[in-house]
């Protein structure tokens, strides 16, 4: 919290005065433009509160005995506080509006990739049985290239499979977080070359969408640490408290300054906005820790608040 600028405190005490004197509509209307110019300037609700409250104590002694101030300071104080009350409101729509387009996005992709998973294992079965059923009409020379075809078909369907689990892994929601992100890190390991360790429990399930959350984060880490962090190893650490689910990610990298501009061309932020977009629905809280030569290490926290006391005795 920051002290208000005095060119503030000022046009607040003057306008506070004009409605104690006046208290009509045209004062009320001061005092509601007075709380919209602050939020404009990005004044916190916390300097708000503080700048109205020095603006009573200064303004207050000249009016000691009318029985109208009480009254009229309150509708001057909720007068500049209701644009800061309708921001609130808008933001707290906002987030309702994301989470529960996130969670139909989230849903869309779990069927999706359940539908891959099954449809094109039950494909891929059928042409294995029907390529095993030529091989005694095939000529000797014609196995070579059967083999070849049947091996080709393997990495087909592995790379299905790795699909399927990245656009919604079934471990996920069958045995929770840390069993789900073991999975994602041997991917990663064997794509990218990258040693990958996953340390730590929820001590028992989290709320599906904080496991969803997290999950979706270490994928976006993990992604950006194999292509952009020239790492050899990375570790993801899982720790919950009494209050909160911490998230550590950690990579052995080039690094990079966190208050540096990018470069022009260069990936902005490497996915750094889109971790926090995520996070900030449920109250949570990133915090990145890098320099150049020195790697990088994300720590991210979600508060278990009680709308989330809903776990599982499964997993992680």
């Amino acid at each position: 919290m920051s002290r208000p600028p005095d060119r503030l405190e000022e046009r607040c005490a003057s306008a506070l005065r004009r409605h104690l004197e006046a208290g009509d509509e045209s004062t009320l209307h001061e005092a509601y433009e007075f709380g919209r110019s602050a939020l404009a300037r990005e004044v916190g609700v916390l300097d708000m509160a503080l700048l109205l409250w020095r603006a009573v104590l200064e303004v207050r002694p000249g009016f000691e005995g009318d029985r109208r101030i009480a009254r009229r300071i309150e509708e001057f104080l909720l007068e500049c506080l209701s644009p800061f009350e309708m921001a609130h409101r808008g933001a707290r729509e906002a987030n309702e509006a994301l989470r529960t387009l996130e969670e139909r996005r989230e849903e869309h992709v779990r069927r999706v990739g359940r539908e891959l998973h099954d449809q094109a294992g039950q494909l891929l079965a059928t042409v294995y049985l029907s390529l095993d059923g030529l091989r005694s009409h095939l000529a000797p020379e014609g196995e070579e290239s059967l083999t070849r075809m049947v091996a080709l078909l393997n990495q087909v369907e592995d790379e299905i499979r790795r699909v399927a689990h990245e656009l919604r892994p079934m471990i996920l929601d069958d045995l929770g977080l840390v069993p789900a992100l073991r999975f994602l890190g041997e991917g990663v390991a064997q794509r990218s070359g990258l040693s990958i360790t996953v340390k730590g429990s929820t001590g028992g399930r989290l709320p599906p969408r904080i496991e969803t959350e997290l999950y979706r984060t270490a994928q976006e880490a993990l992604s950006n640490v194999a292509r952009h962090s020239r790492a050899s190893k990375a570790e993801i650490e899982i720790r919950r408290t009494q209050r909160e689910v911490r998230c550590g990610i950690r990579d052995d990298g080039r690094g990079f300054d966190p208050a540096a501009r990018p470069a022009p061309g260069a990936p902005r932020g490497l996915g750094l906005s889109s971790i926090r977009e995520r996070l900030a629905p449920l109250g949570g809280a990133l915090e990145v820790r890098s320099r150049p030569g020195d790697g990088t290490e994300l720590l991210i926290s979600i508060p278990l608040e009680v709308s989330h006391a809903h776990t599982g005795s499964a997993g992680g």
